[in-house]
């Protein structure tokens, strides 16, 4: 693994981007307003990107309406309040979220000429997000984490079903779409995973997030650390940077944990907003075998669970909370950071802790992967883009 390109610039918010062809990488701050990819655009608030090359940008400029910059003819509707925006994983249409009346209703669009395909309201309290299946025949909608609710629209605007799990609860938290659009992961308050089937729309498996590891058929990865050893031969005055670095840089390593093995479990401050609670994270690998999940009460540990024998295959318990986690795109290879300077690999055959080179105290914050290509971001004095590859 080594560094590829570097680039420079403005205080990053956790968000890197690329175009459908990966010809194109960018980040937005929200603090400068402003997009960066090769060139700047003003009064920016959120930016998509198409996964349909030319370059189409859908952009939000504070919630109230939607610009496309491609080769393509341009797009530019208002809207009263704009509440998310999704691409099918072809590029072939855009689903767009408002509240218009105090209703909610989705717009289809076909991205090839921008014509409105169907506009039709949704059965929702308050529209929170919408996502598309990766076949791009369903999309998914739903509602605030006051309600339990997600309902499936297929792509001419009917209702396919209407899943909740319970009610007078905090509901939804994050939801993920396996691969090949045959699985429906939603994550709730709850601290559990519930996994839908595209048959039927009925739940077959629910998986639990406990703070105790019981079963002896789980492997448990914990992350130590010891300093570096540093050769006295290779010891000069004054030291070099990258020796007088190493010096002080510890390295890391897994350890396999024995069963049974308690973790941390934080509770949420029950007096304020967005407790930190429940499921914050989910990713289907990309051969639809395993999916990766982050409890919030428990920061510091994510699950891999076996889709094919629906239960938890492996724990990664790491020293510090995780920060993000990504699926290589080829195969079952997942990459986490926890907000130092290392990237943590997970695959069948095991676990390794890679150092990233750095220059001063940065920290990786985000990790994105496209193709062969990892991306990260980090923060120190001035914020970076890193491919890796």
């Amino acid at each position: 693994m080594s560094v590829w390109v570097l680039r420079t610039c403005t205080p990053l918010e956790y968000l890197i981007q690329n175009s459908g062809e990966n010809s194109l990488q960018f980040c937005s701050s929200w603090k400068a307003a402003l997009l960066e990819i090769l060139f700047k655009v003003q009064e920016l608030h959120n930016f998509l990107c198409s996964p349909l090359p030319p370059l189409e940008l859908g952009v939000t400029a504070f919630h109230c309406r939607v610009i496309t910059y491609s080769a393509l003819p341009s797009l530019s509707v208002a809207f009263v309040s704009l509440l998310g925006i999704a691409f099918t994983k072809d590029g072939r249409y855009m689903a767009v979220a408002e509240r218009r009346d105090c209703k909610d209703f989705v717009s289809l669009f076909v991205c090839s000429d921008w014509q409105l395909l169907r506009h039709f309201d949704t059965e929702t309290q308050d529209l929170f997000g919408i996502e598309w299946a990766p076949n791009g025949c369903v999309l998914a909608v739903w509602d605030t984490c006051l309600e339990y609710k997600i309902l499936l629209y297929s792509l001419d605007g009917r209702l396919l079903s209407t899943y909740r799990a319970y009610e007078w609860s905090l509901g939804i938290k994050s939801i993920a779409w396996s691969p090949s659009s045959q699985f429906l992961a939603i994550g709730s308050y709850d601290e559990k995973v519930r996994i839908l089937n595209h048959v039927t729309w009925k739940k077959i498996a629910e998986f639990e997030h406990p703070a105790t590891v019981v079963n002896t058929k789980t492997v448990v990865y914990k992350e130590v650390e010891k300093p570096s050893a540093v050769e006295m031969e290779r010891l000069s005055f004054p030291p070099t940077r990258a020796l007088a670095s190493s010096l002080f840089s510890t390295q890391s390593k897994y350890d396999i944990s024995q069963v049974p093995v308690s973790f941390q479990y934080i509770k949420p401050v029950a007096d304020r907003a967005n407790p930190k609670m429940g499921i914050g994270m989910l990713a289907f690998s990309p051969d639809n075998c395993f999916l990766a999940t982050k409890n919030d009460n428990i920061p510091n540990a994510v699950w891999i669970w076996d889709i094919q024998k629906l239960k938890l295959s492996v724990v990664l318990e790491q020293l510090c909370a995780i920060q993000s986690f990504q699926w290589d795109p080829r195969q079952p290879r997942l990459a986490v950071c926890t907000g130092n300077s290392k990237v943590y690999l997970w695959s069948p055959a095991g676990c390794v802790s890679v150092q990233v080179p750095m220059e001063g105290k940065a920290l990786l914050l985000a990790l994105r992967c496209w193709r062969a290509d990892w991306h990260y971001c980090n923060r120190n004095k001035n914020s970076m883009l890193k491919l890796l590859k």
